[in-house]
């Protein structure tokens, strides 16, 4: 007998494989809101004081009527923890590479950031520098950065989702040189996915909290917060419920002491 779980895991990676294409579940949910949609459009026409509408410009958003905002609660709360770090650290110049570009911006608020990215940032802003770079070969000298980010980027590094080349040490090869670059002192706040070890090509890698520990084996973890697989941010948390997850985020800060 099929039970609802083994239906909602095989819709799961149905979703998964044909999602890039278009999404069964947003499809259904748009056929259902349509039909109110083309009354409120009548509705609205009757009120007084209405604009005039052209058919050219009716422009039906019709999957953002939900109970409660939406937001990813990795990136969420990722970005907050690391802006915190930073503000807190009181910092002249910061470097990150390839995060968030809304991270970025906003942290170009509080003091002057290089962003480094395969795929270079546009945008002009004061305070911020961005410039084409790879996380496996940095523009930069061995311990030359002070304050460092990195989050949600070494998980893809090496399964050609952004056009790198494919590698099955790419995570580990970005670790290494976010590491080289880190001054004797520095800071690096990062972050990936973290939990029971698999990969999900090609859209990331999921590492145990004790795996990235080992990578960095160079730096002394200061402080390990993580979102859980129920997307509730915990600060120093408990690393054995994060190595017991499934899917849940690992924010991990890391400093270079002398040796």
């Amino acid at each position: 007998m099929t039970t609802p779980g083994t239906l909602r895991s095989v819709y799961r990676v149905v979703h998964r494989l044909i999602g890039e294409f278009f999404s069964p579940l947003n499809l259904l949910r748009s056929c259902v809101s349509y039909p109110r949609f083309l009354l409120e459009i009548y509705r609205y026409r009757g009120m007084s004081k209405t604009e005039h509408l052209r058919l050219r410009d009716i422009h039906p958003c019709l999957l953002d009527k939900t109970q409660t905002t939406a937001f990813d609660a990795h990136y969420f709360y990722q970005d907050v923890w690391a802006f915190d770090k930073v503000y807190t650290s009181k910092v002249q110049h910061h470097v990150d590479v390839g995060s968030r570009v809304l991270y970025v911006g906003i942290l170009s608020v509080i003091t002057d950031v290089v962003f480094v990215d395969t795929r270079p940032l546009t945008a002009k802003l004061e305070g911020l520098d961005c410039r084409k770079g790879d996380i496996l070969a940095l523009p930069y000298d061995d311990n030359s950065i002070q304050s460092l980010s990195c989050l949600n980027v070494a998980e893809h590094i090496g399964l050609g989702r952004y056009g790198d080349s494919l590698d099955p040490q790419g995570t580990v090869k970005a670790i290494a040189e976010l590491s080289r670059v880190l001054s004797v002192g520095g800071n690096l706040y990062f972050s990936l996915p973290v939990g029971k070890p698999k990969l999900c090509f090609n859209a990331h890698r999921i590492h145990s909290p004790a795996q990235i520990i080992g990578y960095f084996h160079d730096l002394c973890l200061i402080e390990l917060s993580g979102v859980t697989d129920d997307l509730v941010f915990v600060r120093n948390i408990d690393i054995d419920v994060l190595e017991k997850s499934n899917y849940a985020c690992g924010l991990f800060w890391f400093r270079k002491e002398p040796k």
